[in-house]
């Protein structure tokens, strides 16, 4: 007979209680995403499918969904460009400074939200920029540089040069080398340094409060909201991003069973 383990039963107990609290807003989310509600989503008044087939039903909402995604988008494709160049010259060449411009790309990481954005607001001020969707993409492409740098270079630093030297050794130009072999050996890491990217733009609040002048974001539609109870139209925007990233999610995990598997049969 089993004798029951306090010591045993403690882990699972306090994962599953941790998992709950975490998964306990987006569920809050979900549900009151059909909630009837009206003009005010605080308190439940009954089901209803209308806010799932007339998603931008809320003034606004689908203006500030769209600039976070147009936002998003453009500061990744940016920070990923150059994220990466940098990983590369960072691993691969010796210059002067190396040690201390590598030391500098974790400021923004390390650096408070609230201070980065009211130092990057100042400057625009200074400069006589107006503020907008293209400072807010500036903003974003300048602290999302650092996580892919971080991501990149340390599968830059994993990749074995004799496959390079192999390339090089059958007459393939440097060119060749690096879109062959080089790129494609970095891909896992620059696809998963560019969703991060992504996700740090598309939710960042602070930074973007600071640096979008009259421009809507997703995050600023969602604070400005919150007092009088966010809209059902943004609990259903914000059901379809978390449901498309569990999807995304799903089929990249089947895709790389699939081609384990695959191989093992070879």
């Amino acid at each position: 007979m089993k004798h029951f383990s306090l010591g045993k039963a403690f882990v699972p107990v306090v994962a599953s209680v941790a998992l709950i609290y975490l998964l306990l807003p987006i569920f809050y989310v979900i549900a009151f995403s059909f909630n009837d509600a009206g003009r005010n989503n605080i308190t439940w008044r009954g089901f209803t499918l209308d806010n799932w087939t007339n998603p931008c039903g809320a003034p606004n909402v689908c203006q500030a969904f769209g600039n976070s995604i147009l936002i998003g988008v453009v500061a990744t494709i940016i920070a990923t460009v150059l994220g990466s160049a940098i990983a590369i010259a960072l691993v691969r060449y010796r210059f002067k400074f190396r040690s201390t411009i590598s030391l500098l790309l974790f400021t923004p990481m390390a650096t408070p939200e609230v201070v980065l954005g009211a130092g990057l607001a100042a400057q625009f001020l200074l400069a006589g920029v107006e503020k907008g969707i293209g400072t807010v993409i500036l903003a974003h492409t300048m602290f999302c540089i650092s996580y892919v740098v971080v991501a990149v270079k340390a599968r830059v630093a994993s990749l074995n040069p004799a496959i390079e030297e192999a390339g090089r050794d059958l007459y393939a130009s440097p060119g060749q080398v690096f879109w062959r072999i080089t790129l494609p050996m970095l891909m896992p890491g620059i696809i998963g340094a560019a969703l991060l990217s992504f996700a740090l733009s598309f939710d960042d609040f602070i930074i973007t409060n600071f640096n979008s002048g009259t421009a809507n974001t997703f995050p600023k539609f969602i604070y400005t909201s919150a007092l009088r109870g966010v809209p059902a139209q943004a609990n259903v925007l914000a059901s379809m991003v978390f449901i498309g990233a569990i999807i995304l999610v799903i089929v990249v995990q089947v895709v790389r069973i699939t081609k384990q598997k695959r191989l093992a049969r070879q």
